[in-house]
């Protein structure tokens, strides 16, 4: 005779055993390590003793120029609304005309701050107080003068999509010391401009992708259990789940889709209580949330954004990318820098005040950059066009010795001409203060070895940034 039951007969006839669930999942832990060789995001050593072990990358998405943040020209103020002096107006800078177009001077005045003298825009009084924690690249560069490829090259080393991002190739190299949350985290005020190329993992496993967290309501979708399901339940059926998956990529072995699917589920049934507590800010005292401006415009957004980010590596997050969006000035770029900066100078500020109270400055690197800057000519309405051949980074914290000026650019802005930084470099400085050779990550893909910085990217950079 067969007896016919349903699935809540046999959930119920099934219920003594959900107290060995736990038990039986760190058994399997073995066996599943076995099963895919390694967990992909589990924590590994570094090539040799890094002075970081986690980076925040805040990525001012448009462009700020650096005449009106961190590379003062004064030569451009007397030059205001004339022609470039002759020996300029021939400079070989692809789709910039130098020949009959007129300077503009700098928008804001510049201060020096800190015991260093750090010369800083009067649109950061906050992040100026953070002087001597600053190491100011004022001779960063590259060729690409269009938005879309000049982030992509911001954030994989090339122009060529299909590549990592560097988030992606942190975590490939260093793995994440978070069993609860997502290795790589990336958040923006408004909207990742090219998609997930910001962070994507490219030619890399999938699991090393980065997760696009909210930074209101829910983080991150689908991630809520049905209410008419339990917990117990839902491990149960992960379970079945996950060993289907497992069949499937046995079957499959070069698919790595499938361990990306199998580790995501895993961090997704974890998640669903750690993401919410993530941002959860009601736990932050009033003075934290007003050193963050989170209680008021226009910094409420990124400053909130900010704090979940102390939140993030706090908890073991090795990788998380916070992108500002708007400072694309080609008209009025005074009016467009000074809401820009009104936005993030509070937020920034507080999070570095925070880091340093907190005991995490040291081992949190912290990475300010855009795309490219903006022309020392006037475009339009009192605005700047695009600039890739010399603009401005800044890092703190990880490490790092502030009050430091690198590099320089002419007397007019438009060429990096002392200690130029290229973007391979500035990746391969961000890769070596985590303790990673640049030249030794490499993923084998299409027939060679790949690697972030490609055949570029020097190193030199983070042992003159830790010295002093």
């Amino acid at each position: 005779m067969i007896t016919s039951h349903s699935r809540r007969d046999f959930l119920q006839n099934s219920g003594l055993g959900f107290g060995a669930l736990a038990l039986g999942d760190l058994l399997s832990c073995e066996s599943r390590a076995a099963d895919s060789a390694v967990n992909p995001l589990a924590a590994r050593e570094s090539h040799f003793p890094g002075t970081a072990k986690s980076v925040i990358f805040l990525f001012m998405q448009g462009g700020p120029s650096q005449l009106e943040t961190f590379d003062p020209k004064p030569v451009l103020a007397r030059f205001d609304g004339q022609l470039l002096p002759e020996s300029l107006r021939n400079y070989d800078l692809a789709q910039i005309n130098a020949a009959d177009s007129k300077v503009m001077a700098p928008q804001f005045s510049f201060q020096k701050y800190g015991e260093s003298g750090q010369e800083i825009s009067s649109l950061f009084p906050r992040l100026a107080a953070h002087a001597d924690k600053l190491a100011i690249i004022r001779s960063m560069h590259h060729e690409l003068f269009i938005h879309g490829p000049a982030m992509v090259m911001m954030h994989s080393g090339t122009q060529l999509l299909g590549h990592p991002s560097i988030g992606a190739w942190v975590v490939y190299g260093l793995g994440c010391e978070s069993d609860n949350l997502p290795a790589y985290i990336a958040m923006t005020d408004g909207i990742f401009r090219n998609g997930a190329s910001m962070y994507t993992s490219g030619y890399l496993p999938a699991v090393y992708q980065g997760t696009d967290m909210r930074a209101e309501g829910t983080p991150i979708q689908n991630l809520v259990r049905p209410e008419n399901i339990s917990s117990a339940e839902q491990r149960l059926l992960l379970d079945r789940i996950n060993d289907w998956n497992r069949q499937h990529r046995r079957a499959r072995p070069g698919d790595t889709r499938l361990d990306a699917r199998i580790a995501n589920y895993e961090l997704a049934f974890r998640m669903q209580s750690s993401a919410p507590e993530l941002i959860d800010l009601s736990t932050e005292t009033p003075a934290t949330r007003e050193m963050y401006g989170i209680d008021e415009e226009p910094s409420a957004r990124f400053g909130k954004m900010c704090l979940m980010g102390r939140r993030m590596v706090e908890r073991g997050v090795r990788y998380v990318q916070l992108i500002c969006g708007g400072w694309d000035a080609h008209g009025d770029c005074k009016g467009n820098h000074d809401a820009q900066a009104k936005k993030i100078d509070r937020p920034i500020a507080g999070l570095i005040a925070d880091l340093e109270q907190r005991g995490l400055l040291e081992s949190t690197l912290l990475v300010w950059v855009g795309e490219f800057g903006r022309t020392p000519i006037r475009q339009g309405s009192n605005g700047r066009d695009h600039h890739p051949y010399g603009f401005c980074a800044w890092m703190a914290g990880g490490g790092i010795v502030g009050g430091k000026t690198i590099g320089a650019t002419d007397d007019f802005g438009f060429k990096a001409i002392e200690d130029k930084v290229h973007v391979n470099d500035l990746h391969a400085t961000m890769l070596g203060l985590l303790g990673i050779d640049h030249e030794e990550l490499t993923y084998f893909f299409e027939g060679r070895d790949r690697r972030l910085t490609d055949v570029g990217g020097d190193n030199n950079l983070a042992s003159r940034l830790v010295r002093g």
